[in-house]
């Protein structure tokens, strides 16, 4: 994995932050520069695990999966090898590790009441390095956004990457589409036929049914890249009070701020958890200052660094 992006690349991650499976002659157009010049740019970066595609289900099409948000206490001598067997497990989406190095957040996707009660009534008590943990359900997951990564893309290149799509009716899917969405969650860039073959389906049929599954928001497209490359340099969870009559317009409001990369209502103690991804400590002070403090309906806010990301969008590092 890289250390550092030069400004050719960086404009390249942004792009494929925004359309994950946008073609290279698409993103050369939009970036004037060569399709040539972008796949020469862009596919060592995939090689070494600069940047990974893959997709995210919305739990809320599917029906058998609980999110759950964990903020998991342990000892800090453990807390890597903690952190680790955590990002091992399928179902979890994202795996950091917060504040003074003894605490652990992870946000588990769990099929079932079984998988459910596995990971909270079997397996994190027989784990003796954890010490405590709470669990928050995400009840409502707002929309979020991270633009072009500090004003590497103009507004004009970032809507050429995203032009506007009607939403689609949920199709019902068959084991052919699990197994697409299978290959999808493993490479987000696979071709076509690739995504075909390993379907049992046309390479035709295969576009048809993934652009019918994206365009009902069933899953989500995503590029994984180290936001520090990007320029982010200070990353925080923030746990947030909200009064219950504030907390759609709340929510909405800061899924759609472009410093969000999560935000989402949850059961529990607090009830909205966002996570900020912020140039440096000063433009997070802005953030809760500029950004939260107007926000009549918020009561409290707990702002907890994120020290390192083991796991995120359901890749491990």
């Amino acid at each position: 994995m890289r250390q550092s992006l030069d400004a050719t690349e960086r404009r390249i991650a942004a792009a494929l932050l925004e359309a994950p499976r946008a073609s290279w002659r698409t993103i050369g157009r939009c970036l004037n520069m060569s399709e040539r010049t972008v796949l020469r740019r862009a596919a060592p970066l995939y090689g070494d695990g600069t940047l990974r595609a893959t997709i995210v289900r919305n739990p809320m099409c599917f029906p058998t999966l609980t999110p759950v948000a964990l903020r998991i206490r342990c000892r800090p001598t453990k807390i890597g090898a903690v952190a680790r067997a955590l990002a091992r497990r399928p179902d979890t989406v994202w795996v950091e590790i917060l504040g003074g190095g003894d605490e652990i957040s992870i946000v588990a996707f769990l099929d079932g009441p079984d998988a459910r009660n596995g990971l909270l009534l079997r397996d994190l008590p027989a784990t003796s390095a954890i010490e405590s943990w709470t669990a928050q359900h995400l009840i409502r997951v707002f929309t979020t956004t991270l633009d072009g990564a500090r004003g590497l893309l103009s507004a004009a290149e970032t809507a050429s990457l995203n032009p506007p799509r009607p939403q689609a009716h949920p199709p019902v899917l068959h084991e052919s589409d699990r197994r697409l969405l299978d290959a999808l969650t493993a490479d987000g860039r696979a071709s076509y036929g690739e995504l075909a073959e390993y379907a049992g389906l046309t390479a035709v049929t295969a576009r048809r049914r993934l652009e019918q599954i994206v365009d009902a928001r069933m899953i989500r497209l995503a590029t994984e890249v180290d936001l520090a490359l990007l320029g982010i340099g200070s990353e925080a969870l923030l746990w947030l009070t909200v009064h219950p009559s504030d907390l759609e317009h709340t929510g909405r409001t800061l899924g759609a701020h472009p410093d969000v990369r999560f935000a989402a209502g949850t059961t529990g103690a607090t009830n909205l958890l966002v996570a900020v991804a912020a140039t440096d400590p000063s433009d997070l002070y802005v953030f809760l200052t500029d950004t939260l403090g107007p926000l009549s309906g918020i009561a409290s806010v707990e702002t907890v660094p994120i020290l390192s990301t083991v796991k995120r969008t359901g890749i491990t590092r």
